[in-house]
């Protein structure tokens, strides 16, 4: 019953900490919508159009609605994911020995920090690489040609987005899992590098599944994959190295400790 307790506690301060979060995004809804746009105004100039004349539109009554809660729903679990990990973190370190404790710790740390530097790169970077992909197929209208114009809907530009930030925040989790892995004796240096080759093609298969259907966003998710495929290779081998230097110490102490008896 007491670890029964503990899950009940942990959990009420996680969803808390959630609705909490949500209300403060959903009051700030549009505001935020307007922080996420600015990605687009930046692909407007870079394809020689205004950026003070970008127009998104609803087609439906109670679209923008919706995609203000959406947003909430995404804004608060980014808020609260620290608070969240802490309450998970705390639920499973009693059980944990301390030399576990230290080696998880960190981990816990990098993830959200990954993650935030995934969303950095699409908020900054692939976000208005894509956009400026898809202003280039507009069409102007002259003489027999009739004027095809992009008007996104909020609700699909909101999804567009997301789709980007969770898609590179997951793939950023690479080198955390590989390394906690390598960590255990799951995975070694020389294995990863061994499945390199299929490595290359699960990367752009899973950026295929994850982005959107455009070369430029699958592109674009594929090569850091790969990149972070490589961190995890040498993460290994420094965690192989430090072992095999631990052991080599041990067996030094012990051989000087059977000396001197």
């Amino acid at each position: 019953m007491e670890h029964l307790i503990e899950l009940r506690t942990r959990l009420i301060w996680s969803i808390g900490g959630f609705f909490v979060a949500f209300l403060v995004c959903f009051f700030f809804a549009k505001q935020l919508f307007n922080l996420l746009v600015i990605p687009f105004k930046w692909a407007t100039q870079w394809a020689g159009l205004d950026p003070q004349k970008v127009e998104l539109i609803y087609t439906a009554p109670q679209e923008f609605f919706f995609t203000q809660i959406k947003l909430a729903m995404f804004g608060g679990m980014v808020i609260a994911f620290p608070l969240i990990a802490t309450q998970i973190y705390k639920f499973i370190a009693p059980g944990l020995y301390r030399n576990e404790r230290a080696a998880f710790l960190p981990f816990l740390i990098a993830s959200p920090l990954l993650f935030l530097l995934g969303g950095g790169l699409v908020y900054f970077f692939f976000t208005p690489m894509v956009m400026w992909f898809f202003l280039t197929m507009q069409q102007a209208g002259s003489g027999d040609q009739v004027q095809i114009s992009l008007l996104p809907k909020v609700s699909e530009y909101l999804s567009l987005i997301m789709t980007l930030i969770f898609s590179f925040g997951l793939v950023f989790q690479l080198p955390v899992v590989t390394t906690l892995m390598a960590r255990v004796g799951l995975l070694t240096s020389e294995g990863l590098r061994e499945k390199r080759k299929w490595a290359i093609v699960i990367a752009f298969v899973v950026a295929a599944v994850l982005t959107p259907p455009d070369p430029v966003s699958q592109i674009g998710l594929a090569l850091p994959t790969i990149l972070l495929y490589e961190i995890s290779i040498l993460a290994a081998r420094m965690i192989e190295r430090k072992r095999e230097e631990e052991r080599a110490a041990a067996e030094k102490k012990a051989e000087g400790e059977a000396a001197e008896a």
